[in-house]
């Protein structure tokens, strides 16, 4: 190459290490987006836009936190990056993650499958406890964080609170948020926050995190899809991260909470049909892909920690201070809960309840073991 080419290629990459971030430690770049042009204000309703003002918080039975528990943060921000004011962080998204995808038309999607409660056969297993027969506005926990080990590019470990409406055939409505182990997804094994909805169970809309127009993202300084660090050890500290999503009285919109009080964004409620009004089913825990389902044995993909949930305390993973929120933006304490563990051989499920976690649950598993072949 001539020596004029090869300083002009040098000036173009100087450039371009000026204008955009440097790689968090786990390897992503985010660029820092004005507000107005994220991916959201593509959608024909959010034209013109702007993100709105914070919504009222759900009042009430906040329950106190314990020393053992820390709050979890994301990686990206060890490098100390954060985004000015009027932009919000977008991860960048490279042509490795979605040449990644088993098809381009459904990356950033979950696989389409039939949903059923029992969802034993299509390759989805559950550990999870869940409420309904009422009228929901929103739900809240802790969620302990892990690195569980995905043996499959293709499999995902994820935990996380569901917010559900409609049937579980073709126009289930869920907003989803929590942490995922997603090596096709994100190229690695960190647990990272991450972000869902659909509105016609799984099939055309919706997305996760940012990589469609639905999600308004109001916060300059969280990442979503961003790696979080750190990560609970067995039997050794644990971390644990506060997720809320609750629906704003006035706007109607749903709005998720991350961590004491940081707000991330809102889903604007005429995405949806059946969550415009409100949620029928909240659902709190962990989900695997089991990619051998149709044959072969069980994969060895973890769950949480990877332990079952009779190990407890700083080996098992666990969900606590469950709460759900009622018409009247109060925080009330779960009732009538139901546990159900697809396969409870390979991850299983227990639930509790105290004065200082409120209403809790152990969960996970390791896959393939002696009794899940």
């Amino acid at each position: 190459m001539p020596r004029k080419e090869l300083l002009k290629l040098k000036r173009v990459n100087d450039y371009l290490k000026k204008i955009n971030k440097p790689a968090s430690p786990d390897g992503d770049v985010f660029d820092c987006v004005l507000s107005h042009l994220q991916p959201a204000f593509d959608h024909p309703l959010l034209k013109g836009h702007k993100p709105l003002d914070p919504p009222e918080r759900p009042k009430g039975n906040e329950t106190s936190e314990t020393e053992e528990i820390a709050e979890s943060f994301q990686q990206w921000h060890d490098s100390g990056e954060s985004c000015p004011e009027g932009t919000v962080p977008i991860r960048r998204t490279t042509e490795k993650d979605v040449l990644r995808a088993n098809k381009l038309r459904r990356f950033g999607k979950k696989p389409i499958r039939h949903l059923r409660r029992d969802s034993s056969g299509n390759g989805h297993e559950h550990a999870v406890v869940f409420v309904n027969g009422d009228q929901y506005y929103g739900a809240k926990a802790n969620i302990n964080v892990w690195a569980p080990k995905v043996t499959d590019p293709y499999e995902f470990s994820l935990s996380q609170i569901w917010v559900i409406s409609g049937s579980f055939e073709n126009d289930l409505n869920t907003i989803e948020a929590g942490w995922q182990v997603s090596p096709e997804l994100y190229g690695d094994s960190y647990p990272r926050f991450f972000t869902y909805w659909t509105t016609d169970a799984y099939q055309a809309t919706g997305c996760y995190n940012l990589l469609c127009s639905g999600f308004v993202q109001t916060n300059n300084k969280i990442a979503i899809g961003a790696a979080i660090s750190p990560r609970s050890s067995y039997r050794g500290r644990q971390f644990d991260i506060g997720l809320m999503v609750w629906k704003d009285p006035k706007h109607g919109h749903w709005w998720l909470e991350f961590g004491s009080g940081l707000l991330v964004g809102y889903w604007p409620d005429f995405l949806f049909s059946h969550l415009r009004s409100h949620a029928s089913m909240v659902q709190f825990g962990g989900e695997i892909v089991n990619s051998r389902s149709t044959g072969g044995g069980h994969t060895y993909t973890q769950m949480g920690s990877g332990h079952f949930a009779d190990e407890g305390f700083g080996k098992s993973s666990y969900f606590r201070n469950l709460q759900t929120v009622d018409w009247d933006n109060n925080l009330l304490p779960l009732n009538n809960l139901h546990l159900l563990a697809d396969h409870s051989n390979c991850y299983d499920i227990r639930q509790g309840r105290n004065g200082v976690w409120g209403t809790y649950f152990y969960y996970g598993g390791p896959g393939r073991n002696i009794r899940c072949p």
